[in-house]
């Protein structure tokens, strides 16, 4: 007579197995590029893909949510008799929080999924068990590239997105009444180079959980076709979920510093 485990339990083995994974691969991953074993044509071409394939989405993403932002903000200050204001804070919203997290899920979205589904297919079709046959690491060879081209393009798209967010603030607020000298003043005046930090420094992380929860997803496909279409639907709710909690954590780490230097 068999016992079968309770699903409470077998939820959270899954969850300890899903973290541990996602640590050791981490580990593993950072062990690979501390010895300078990089592959640095597998890096260039998951620059590519992380970049160039996700930059216009960014821009389109984040200049439109910059353009709302700037409607909503401009027409309730120029009603107040404020229109000094909009710039600037269209301007940290954008920095802090609009820009790095849009462009992360944006990423997450379309990169990670990605991840999941290439080598969720390798997996499926025992192209990752033949890389192991012939001693080499699947962690070196397939993640260790797609960590480091995900860690160095997602600052570099979020800083054009950034400046795509704010011509559309601008264009949106100008029609409301706030004139292109006004907005752009208090730009300068509110913002400053802490707060554009703040926000790439977020990028960081959020760029560690895209690549690793992808790659992770990927190499642990189970199940076929089907396994691989679950896998790629994973990936995008758990770094969509991911950037978020680390994104509150990062803000009430950095709201402190701030004000503890300020």
């Amino acid at each position: 007579m068999t016992t079968r485990r309770p699903p409470l339990a077998l939820t959270a083995i899954e969850f300890f197995a899903f973290f541990g994974g996602i640590a050791q691969l981490l580990w593993d991953s950072f062990t690979y590029i501390v010895r300078g074993a990089i592959s640095y044509r597998h890096t260039m071409r998951q620059m590519a893909e992380v970049g160039v394939g996700s930059l216009l989405v960014a821009l389109i993403t984040v200049g439109f949510s910059g353009a709302v932002a700037a409607l909503y903000v401009s027409a309730q200050l120029v009603k107040l008799g404020q229109p000094g204001f909009v710039g600037g804070l269209v301007g940290k919203s954008l920095a802090l929080e609009i820009a790095p997290v849009i462009t992360a899920i944006v990423i997450a979205a379309r990169a990670g999924s990605a991840m999941t589904a290439e080598l969720g297919s390798m997996v499926v079709t025992e192209q990752v068990d033949a890389l192991q046959a012939l001693a080499t690491s699947p962690t070196q060879y397939l993640v260790v590239p797609r960590v480091l081209g995900t860690l160095l393009m997602l600052p570099l798209i979020t800083v054009l997105a950034n400046g795509a967010g704010l011509i559309g603030g601008y264009l949106a607020s100008a029609p409301a009444g706030v004139a292109p000298a006004v907005f752009w003043r208090s730009f300068q005046e509110m913002v400053t180079v802490s707060d554009q930090m703040s926000g790439l420094l977020k990028t960081i992380p959020f760029a560690l959980i895209i690549a690793l929860v992808g790659c992770h997803q990927g190499l642990t496909t189970k199940g076929g076709a089907q396994g691989v279409g679950r896998a790629t639907t994973s990936t995008v709710v758990f770094s969509v979920i991911g950037v978020y909690v680390f994104d509150y954590l990062l803000s009430v780490v950095l709201q402190d510093i701030t004000a503890l230097y300020s």
